[in-house]
């Protein structure tokens, strides 16, 4: 059998004497070469040896890394593979251990490490919220490590996360939503910049995330079946790379009222626009930008610019005091699992890969099970005993 290690030696600058070197191929495929820096014949073949019989089992023990250097090591392995957007939170949680603990050797981290990272994030100021979501990022970090045979265990792993109140889901009313289209269109009006109404329309009828919405191409409706296709962007000449969050695709239906603004709004743009929502001097400007190498995925995400502050002038023209565009989704998963919907329909319509993300972030307790809890309680066994708490007392007389 060949052998996986090669000695080799390399000679000093004047050519006097040497030092003995490895050269191998790690378990990630990848050349590689680590000099021994000594010229020592016996214990370099002993070393080498020992190399052999770890790449052989599979186990090559982990180099020696700051946590600095592990971060940039872990991104450099996932090139391609994570979000831009994760990449950028797993950076600020990391920052945020070495700001706790020290830039120390990843191998070097423990259980106890963990729990004083906890106290560091809250003595902070860091909601509990989003310390939970910073620890989600570490221990999926650490657990690539262990997956890459980095390290041993997850140091993380059992570290407990903060206890984080139930946030109450925001919906609209359908007196409100019908107050917000109203208001969108008389904001186009006045600001003809985004097709505003057919937006807030098709979000309450799709659930379809800000993202998903802006980046629709012409060639995802499909007008034979009045529906939209909400699927992953390569890079072309005319459409900029993007990536669905969750899933890889799925397919949602359209309103009849949707799909006519739609049919009328694609009888109006001119040739060559392929984004639905991206107005044309914006669609413009962006493949200059492009051409000139400035466009990234991350900027994809949000192709127009000032998007929220005009949804909050809509909602202020409809007297509308709280909520975000997200609402609009939140409204519609919940206004789908009122209406009959099955948890796995909801689930899969939403593009979630479990229903607990549904559930706890987007459902909200529908008006009507709170009238249906109350005429329970009105006819239980209470009421059909004929006590009430509000009866008067009996005397003991």
């Amino acid at each position: 059998m060949a052998e996986l290690v090669r000695l080799k030696k390399r000679p000093s600058r004047d050519g006097r004497s040497f030092k003995y070197y490895m050269e191998f191929v790690d378990e990630n495929g990848k050349r590689k070469r680590s000099s021994l820096g000594h010229a020592n014949k016996r214990k370099a073949e002993k070393q080498r040896a020992q190399l052999e019989r770890d790449l052989k089992l599979g186990i090559i023990k982990p180099k020696s890394m700051r946590l600095s250097n592990f971060l940039k090591d872990s991104i450099e392995r996932s090139k391609g593979q994570v979000r831009d957007s994760t990449v950028r939170e797993t950076s600020k949680a990391l920052r945020d251990l070495i700001g706790c603990v020290g830039n120390i050797d990843f191998r070097n981290i423990t259980h106890d490490h963990g729990e004083k990272y906890l106290q560091y994030c809250r003595d902070n100021g860091n909601a509990p919220g989003t310390v939970s979501k910073k620890l989600r990022h570490l221990k999926r970090l650490f657990q690539l490590a262990k997956e890459r045979r980095q390290l041993d265990d997850n140091p993380l792993q059992y570290v407990k996360q903060p206890k984080t109140p139930t946030k109450k889901v925001n919906i609209y009313t359908p007196d409100q939503c019908f107050r917000m289209v109203k208001a969108a269109g008389e904001y186009e009006a006045e600001k003809p910049y985004l097709e505003w109404k057919l937006l807030i329309s098709m979000a309450l009828c799709t659930g379809m995330r800000r993202g998903e919405l802006l980046n629709v191409t012409w060639s995802d409706i499909d007008f034979a079946c009045m529906s939209v296709e909400v699927a992953h962007k390569d890079s072309t000449e005319h459409v900029w790379e993007w990536h669905i969050k969750d899933t890889d695709r799925r397919t949602l239906p359209l309103t009849s009222e949707v799909f006519a603004m739609l049919v009328e709004l694609h009888s109006k743009r001119p040739d060559g626009y392929p984004y639905v929502f991206v107005p044309e001097d914006r669609y413009d400007y962006i493949q200059g930008l492009r051409k000139q190498g400035k466009w990234t995925v991350e900027h994809g995400r949000c192709p127009v610019h000032n998007f929220t502050r005009m949804f909050k002038r809509i909602l202020q023209i409809a007297a509308i005091s709280k909520g975000e565009f997200h609402d609009l989704r939140r409204t519609c998963l919940s206004h789908w699992l009122s209406s009959g919907l099955s948890e796995f329909e909801v689930m899969t319509l939403a593009g979630h890969s479990k229903f607990e993300t549904t559930r706890k972030f987007y459902l909200a307790v529908n008006k009507s099970l709170v009238s249906k809890a109350r005429e329970a309680s009105s006819n239980g066994p209470e009421s059909q005993s004929g006590t009430h708490l509000s009866r008067t007392p009996v005397s003991d007389e």
